[in-house]
């Protein structure tokens, strides 16, 4: 069976996502709307607000895990 998921990792995805969307926004609203290039503008905001979050998760679920006592 597979480990559970750590709230670190959790954690870290979420403001992760959070930090994704204000990059979309930004993106979108203030600053050039083309920083992805020739991809459609409601791509790269999907892109923008996907990639934090994806790319925080693998690499805190590939970091080595705290070590516990035994017995928590």
């Amino acid at each position: 069976m597979a480990a559970p998921v750590e709230r670190k990792v959790t954690a870290a995805t979420a403001a992760s996502s959070a930090v994704g969307v204000v990059i979309a926004v930004l993106n979108a609203g203030v600053a050039d709307a083309h920083l992805l290039g020739s991809l459609p503008e409601w791509l790269q905001s999907v892109i923008l607000a996907a990639a934090p979050p994806v790319l925080t998760f693998l690499s805190g679920w590939q970091a080595k895990h705290t070590p516990r006592e035994a017995g928590t």
